[in-house]
Parts: structure tokens; sequence; C-alpha cells
């Protein structure tokens, strides 16, 4: 069985969540999902959803086989415990594929990195473009 493991934040979902998550499951047999835990999240602003209330959502979506919260100290720990096949990056994500890649096979992780492109298919496919508009329309 090929393992496909996919990562994010996932904090108010939308379509392109569920084209990231369908696009990642095409690479493989079993989707594993890490959802971020909130401590983990410097890149951007903290998430409006609680970690768990996140993580119960991202379970429930069709493509996911399994779901977990990611490490509070080291986000490679539960990469190593899953050991996938392919890992599969948002358009987005903030992952040079090249320091990952080196990283993992510091730690013995022989993997496939794939980026998946942008979903264009709507105007509220991004968690900040949901707020934004929430701000402007309160």
């Amino acid at each position: 069985m090929k393992k496909v493991l996919a990562t994010g934040t996932f904090d108010i979902l939308h379509p392109g969540h569920l084209y990231f998550l369908r696009e990642a499951k095409k690479f493989g047999d079993i989707l594993y999902v890490i959802v971020a835990r909130d401590k983990m999240i410097r890149h951007k602003p903290k998430p409006v959803i609680p970690e768990e209330q996140r993580l119960e959502m991202v379970k429930a979506l069709k493509p996911v086989d399994h779901a977990i919260l990611g490490s509070e100290e080291d986000i490679f720990e539960p990469v190593e415990q899953i050991n996938p096949d392919v890992i599969v990056l948002g358009y987005d994500q903030k992952f040079s594929e090249e320091e990952l890649k080196k990283e993992l096979e510091k730690r013995g992780i022989k993997v496939e990195i794939v980026r998946i492109g942008k979903y264009e298919g709507c105007k509220l496919c991004s968690s900040a473009s949901i707020i934004e508009k929430i701000k402007k329309e309160r």
C-alpha cells in the first residue's frame, strides 16, 4: 500500500482544502493528514478554529483515511512515524522541496515530494479570503 502524507493548518475549511486533499489522495492508496498544532504555526496568523476542532473536521473529509495532530516539538516526528512514500505540498506551503528532502533523508526517510497547484474554482478558496470577507461585511 502506497502511503501519502499531506499537512496543513486547515483553519476554516473551504473548497481549496478539498481540492488539495483529493489531489493528494491520487498519489497513493492511503492518505494521512497532519493537522498543524496551534503552537507550531509561525508563518501566518494563529488559527481561528482550535486545533482539536480542526482535526475533527479533517477526519470527517472523504479523501482522508487517517488524520492526527502534529508534534508540539518537532514537525518531523509524526512524519517519521507514518513513513510515507509521498509527501504532497500545497501551492502556498512554505517548504522548500530540496530542504525538506534533505532533512527527511538525514532521518532515513526516502520520499517523493510533490507540489499541488492552486485551486482556481472560487473566490473564497482560502481561509484568509473568507476572514477578509467577514470583516468587510460586518
